[in-house]
């Protein structure tokens, strides 16, 4: 998603393209969730007629600037895009329109065409942009509450460390947060932290001035580099985190374990072999009891999610194992098999177990279905050598002596009032009319027919 190398990359696109031009057409989306605070008729009559003088960027936000106010101004959130017909601009995931798609895209919430015939289109996919039109951008929310812009103002170290000494909660969280340095999200966040060897859940206030000055020059190097290239990741150096971060369970880099945890809201990539906690927090944490890897896993989903809603990391392993069929003495669950009594409630298969479950996973399924009292066979899984009498009844195969005692009704598929019973514990209105009694001496000279 657009970090501040995108952002950069779109602005230094406007700027090379689009300087000095005017605006003959524009055509403004009517969405009031993504246009901000102004109808888009309006928007539209405040840009015709005006030619385009500067482009700007703090964080993960850019304006432009025309000859005279107001300025339209872009919050990236999770998918915006610029786009410039006919011009290589950076594409990132999820943000993609491809040169084959419809132009201006069904996606675009902003589109100008210049008086040279050039077409300028802001996308957004999710719709968590913001496009807003502002007198001075600079002196309003959200950018009038952005800290440092961490490529155009770079601290110094013993700035850095005088700030993070007061800062009470961990690293990661402290570099998504944009009132304390601007541009700096998720994948951003992760790498400085990777390469420069710290956990993500280290407290900021226990770093030394080494370890701050390492990892302020860790995100110098990240960003600037990132922004040379112009944000193409296919340029970024193998060696990166970023490359290994993506997929669909943990994988490994330079022949280390990737890992996922939450940090700061958010689903957090790291080596554990490098980064390490250091100090107070790694006795704290040496002395709490060791947990199952299943259980931890599972604590590591919590809580993802906020700031850009990061849905596009990567899907662990147990989530995958919970969309498969639950095994049932080793096998897997016939189809019209019912769920014992105590059966736990459905979840979402993306939403991880609470502790407080985890004594009960696997519960569901692990005895002999013919042993448990509480679990009927149905007519798709009933055994071969069945029976059904003239009464519509159908009974298991007579195995021997006293076999008429051990008979038991096998439900059918349209044995609504016996599975009510079974499943709640009570008896149906239907179930408390009387019923005919079957003369179990006469049982055995019925006509059967085999199912």
């Amino acid at each position: 998603m657009p970090e501040l190398p995108e952002v950069e990359a779109a602005r230094r696109a406007i700027e090379e393209h689009c300087l000095g031009k005017k605006i003959v057409k524009s055509i403004i989306a009517d969405d009031s969730k993504v246009v901000d605070g102004v109808s888009h008729k309006d928007f539209e009559a405040s840009l015709n007629g005006k030619t385009i003088v500067a482009a700007h960027r703090k964080g993960k936000n850019m304006w432009l600037q025309l000859n005279s106010p107001p300025f339209p101004s872009f919050q990236f959130g999770m998918t915006g895009a610029i786009y410039i017909k006919g011009v290589a601009v950076t594409k990132y995931k999820r943000s993609s329109v491809k040169d084959t798609d419809e132009w201006p895209s069904k996606y675009s919430k902003f589109f100008v065409e210049l008086n040279d015939g050039l077409e300028v289109s802001f996308t957004d996919k999710r719709r968590f942009a913001r496009v807003r039109l502002l007198d001075n951008p600079v002196a309003v929310p959200p950018i009038s509450e952005l800290g440092p812009d961490a490529l155009l103002e770079p601290m110094a170290v013993d700035e850095f460390h005088k700030l993070l000494s007061k800062k009470n909660l961990g690293i990661k969280a402290l570099l998504l947060d944009q009132g304390f340095i601007s541009g700096i999200g998720n994948w951003v966040a992760d790498e400085v932290l990777y390469q420069a060897k710290i956990h993500p859940l280290q407290s900021a206030s226990s770093m030394s001035i080494e370890v701050c000055g390492t990892l302020l020059n860790c995100i110098n190097e990240v960003i600037q580099f990132a922004v040379q290239v112009d944000a193409d990741c296919g340029s970024f150096p193998r060696q990166w985190l970023f490359h290994y971060r993506w997929g669909k369970k943990p994988g490994k880099v330079k022949g280390k374990k990737i890992e996922f945890i939450n940090a700061g809201g958010r689903t957090t990539a790291y080596v554990p072999e490098l980064q390490k906690l250091r100090g107070a927090q790694a006795a704290k944490e040496a002395s709490k009891p060791q947990k199952s890897s299943a259980k931890n896993t599972k604590n590591s989903k919590k809580g993802v999610g906020s700031d850009d809603n990061d849905d596009d990391e990567p899907e662990r392993e147990e989530d995958a194992k919970t969309r498969k069929s639950k095994v049932i003495g080793g096998k897997k669950a016939a189809r019209g098999t019912n769920a014992p009594v105590k059966a736990k409630p459905k979840k979402s298969p993306n939403v991880a177990d609470d502790d407080s479950n985890d004594d009960n996973d696997g519960d569901d399924g692990d005895e002999d279905p013919k042993k448990n009292g509480n679990k009927k066979l149905t007519a798709r899984s009933m055994p071969k050598g069945s029976y059904k009498d003239d009464s519509g009844i159908e009974f298991k195969k007579d195995t021997g002596k006293n076999s008429a005692r051990k008979r038991k009704p096998v439900e059918s598929d349209d044995d609504k009032n016996y599975d009510g019973n079974q499943k709640n514990g009570k008896e149906t209105k239907a179930q408390k009319a009387p019923k005919e009694k079957v003369d179990t001496s006469q049982t055995r000279r019925l006509t059967r027919k085999k199912v």
